[in-house]
């Protein structure tokens, strides 16, 4: 029988934050084996925003060059009244807050920040790479971890990481605390090369237009190749999955009423896919033995503070570390790992659910929110992100 350090540690999802994981493993020195349903490894979806958090953990893990190929360093956040058309509040991001944060405020698309973290994993002897095995049981033992997938096939571990998203098998396995928390709200995405987007509103900004029960958000992407929209509307369907069919007629009654600028955009796109938001509780326990959660499957949170992916990637590079000071003391890395992440992680949680009751604001509501966002100085947003963004 093989020593128990000699074993891979499983990682099960080959998401973002499944191969972050492994990447910051094997920049640890430690093997892994990631487990991923699909028939290959890829990314769904399209506009990513990246903080300045997230690019000290791409420094860590030797990918920054690989990001920032692709990645667009927007110049500003941007808030919108899309009934108004009045600006609600810029957050300028060059200058003083690259100074303050050490690292830009960029947007990329997803399957690049994917890409990026796949081929450094395709490169490392110290990441072996299974598609099509999606996770059917999981049993710990002894001084290991067995998961067998749906093929049959069986994956023995020193330990087992649960990156497989909202839906994760392994968190059900650990708690089995029911499904997510749907929020009522549902995305609706889609691309539109940059000469298709309204030539008045290509903007190097990521703009969120505000409006009753619903928002727009749009960005470019790929050095300016393709502009990403995301609009987000109440509504009570639930499916899921992330890939869906989005009806669009369903999505313009949602958002009649709104200004010509932001109409403008959603008249332009022909087809949408859509996903249900959904989050849960924030908790602080994500581990049982050798076996914890990571990203999603660990904090599953609204996209309104655009920070899942990054958390995920935070979570990687501490865990990573957790192992090496804990030296493969699997337990006790996983508990100084959620102990040092849940509060963090759930602040993001919670304040993504308070910014969607404020990107979706209305009447009195939506009049104060204009009002009092409207007199934030720079300085005073900058302070608001220092918990998130890091720096003095």
């Amino acid at each position: 029988m093989a020593n128990k350090d000699d074993l891979p540690v499983l990682i099960v999802g080959g998401g973002i934050g499944g191969m972050a994981a492994a990447l910051a493993l094997a920049r640890a020195g430690i093997a892994s084996c990631v487990l991923e349903q699909a028939s290959q490894f890829g990314e769904i979806g399209a506009g990513i925003q990246l903080g300045p958090n997230v690019f000290h953990m791409f420094d860590r893990l030797g990918i920054r060059d690989r990001i920032d190929k692709d990645a667009v360093r927007v110049e500003k956040l941007v808030m919108k009244d899309s009934l108004s058309a009045e600006t609600i509040t810029e957050v300028p991001l060059a200058g003083e807050f690259a100074e303050r944060f050490g690292n830009p405020y960029a947007v990329s698309h997803r399957a690049d920040v994917h890409g990026a973290l796949l081929t450094a994993c395709e490169d490392s002897p110290l990441v072996a790479l299974e598609h099509s095995q999606r996770v059917a049981s999981i049993e710990e033992t002894g001084d290991d971890v067995i998961a067998v997938a749906d093929t049959g096939k069986t994956y023995r571990g020193g330990a087992l990481i649960g990156a497989d998203g909202l839906w994760s098998r392994v968190r059900s396995h650990l708690f089995d605390d029911g499904p997510p928390r749907v929020s009522g709200h549902v995305a609706y995405r889609a691309v539109l090369p940059y000469e298709d987007f309204p030539e008045d509103l290509r903007w190097n900004a990521a703009t969120l237009w505000a409006g009753p029960h619903n928002h727009l958000v749009h960005y470019p992407l790929r050095r300016n190749e393709l502009f990403n929209i995301v609009a987000v509307f109440h509504d009570d369907a639930y499916v899921e999955g992330w890939n869906e069919p989005g009806d669009r007629d369903a999505l313009m009654r949602r958002f009649a009423g709104v200004g010509p600028q932001p109409m403008s955009i959603l008249e332009r796109v022909e087809s949408w896919r859509m996903w249900v938001l959904c989050d849960r509780e924030p908790i602080d326990t994500w581990s049982k033995g050798r076996i914890t959660l990571l990203g999603d499957a660990a904090h599953p949170m609204l996209q309104y503070f655009a920070q899942g992916a990054c958390m995920a990637i935070e979570d990687a590079v501490c865990l990573a570390d957790k192992i090496v000071i804990a030296e493969r003391d699997f337990a006790a890395a996983f508990r100084a790992y959620e102990k040092e992440r849940y509060l963090r992680t759930g602040r993001v949680q919670l304040m993504a659910r308070f910014l969607g009751d404020i990107y979706h604001a209305e009447g009195v509501a939506r009049e104060l929110r204009n009002q009092a966002l409207s007199q934030r100085t720079p300085k005073q947003s900058h302070d608001g992100l220092a918990w998130l963004y890091g720096g003095p």
